[in-house]
């Protein structure tokens, strides 16, 4: 591996991460919105990774050695959860039904707040990652002196 690859593994990781921890603050703002744009309460959301190879790292190579490559990470999608929505029972809401139920989201703060520290650890893991190929290269560069 080139320390290019090296940098854009973590980089990619870093990106979705970054990208991850966006949307769980958007379910933590939203966990009480009981009217969207699209109608109806807000439903928690959750990103979807997949890898992808670096396409520098296919250039040149045999299909057996391809499996081989590094690859880095991104988000290539985001779902609803499709969990039930909170019911209850409050007949003045302005949202209540004609039961004088109110549906709010099924985001819960707990797992929210859970799942941030998650992806915050990741995020730091990579930086960590990211910061010591910095210093292999730097200590590479010092022994051709």
């Amino acid at each position: 591996m080139d320390i290019e690859q090296a940098f854009s593994v973590s980089a990619s990781a870093l990106d979705a991460q970054r990208s991850r921890l966006n949307l769980i603050s958007s379910n933590i703002a939203n966990a009480e919105s009981t009217r969207t744009l699209e109608g109806g309460p807000y439903r928690r959301r959750d990103v979807v990774f997949t890898t992808t190879p670096f396409k520098s790292t296919l250039e040149g190579l045999s299909e057996s050695k391809a499996s081989e490559v590094f690859q880095g990470v991104q988000v290539t999608d985001v779902v609803l959860d499709p969990r039930p929505l909170r019911k209850a029972y409050e007949p003045q809401h302005p949202d209540a039904d004609p039961e004088g139920y109110v549906l709010y989201p099924n985001v819960n703060p707990l797992e929210e707040t859970a799942n941030m520290m998650s992806a915050l650890r990741a995020y730091e893991a990579n930086v960590t990652a990211f910061n010591a190929t910095k210093s292999m290269m730097l200590k590479a560069l010092e022994i051709g002196r």
